[in-house]
C-alpha cells in the first residue's frame, strides 16, 4: 500500500471488497464464466434486485466486470485478479481454521480480509488492534497469511480507484 491511502479510506475499501453479494458475483463468475443477460437474478437468487443492482453498479465502477456482448457481465482483469485474493484468502482461512473451523467461503473471505487491513496499516504504538474476540493466528499462519497480504497489496497498488470508490460509495 502505498502512503497516500489513510488508515480510514483501506478500512473502507476492504469493507467494499468484503461485501457478500460482492464476492458471490465475483466468484459466481471465476467458477462458472460469464453471467447471461438477465441471468444475474437466477444465479444470485437469494439477492433482491436492489442489492443486484447495487452489486453490479459497484462492480462495473471498480472496473471489476464489464457486460460482454452475446456472453453477459464477465470478469475484466482487475475481476480475475480479485477473485484470485478471494480464493487466497479463503484457502489460508480454510487451512487455519479461520475465524472457526466450520465456516462459509465468504465468511472465511471477509474475515480474512479484515484480518490482512490490519497488516497492511502502520501499527498503533501500543500494539495492533484487533476486533474483541478475534483470535490471533499462531505464527505460521501468519508467515503464511504472506501471500494473501502480498496479492491483496498488490491489487490495491494496481487499482487504487478502489480507495476513490470506496470513500463515496455504501459497501453493496
Amino acid at each position: 500500500m502505498t502512503a497516500s491511502v489513510t488508515t480510514a479510506e483501506l478500512r473502507d475499501t476492504v469493507t467494499m471488497l468484503g461485501s457478500p453479494a460482492l464476492i458471490r458475483l465475483i466468484t459466481e463468475i471465476d467458477d462458472n464464466g460469464p453471467i447471461p443477460p438477465r441471468g444475474l437474478a437466477r444465479t444470485l437468487a437469494d439477492l433482491s434486485s436492489h442489492h443486484l443492482r447495487q452489486t453490479t453498479d459497484v462492480a462495473r465502477a471498480l472496473g471489476l466486470v464489464s457486460v460482454r456482448p452475446g456472453d453477459g457481465l464477465g470478469l475484466t482483469t482487475s475481476g480475475s485478479e480479485l477473485a484470485d485474493v478471494y480464493d487466497a484468502t479463503a484457502r489460508w482461512a480454510r487451512r487455519h481454521a479461520y475465524p472457526t473451523r466450520v465456516c462459509d467461503f465468504t465468511s472465511r473471505v471477509q474475515h480474512t480480509l479484515s484480518l490482512l487491513a490490519q497488516t497492511l496499516v502502520p501499527v498503533p504504538v501500543d500494539g495492533p488492534r484487533r476486533p474483541a474476540g478475534d483470535p490471533l493466528p499462531s505464527v505460521q499462519a501468519d508467515a503464511d497469511l504472506a501471500r494473501p497480504r502480498d496479492l491483496l497489496r498488490q491489487w490495491l497498488h494496481a487499482y487504487p480507484q478502489a480507495a476513490r470508490l470506496a470513500e463515496s460509495e455504501p459497501a453493496a
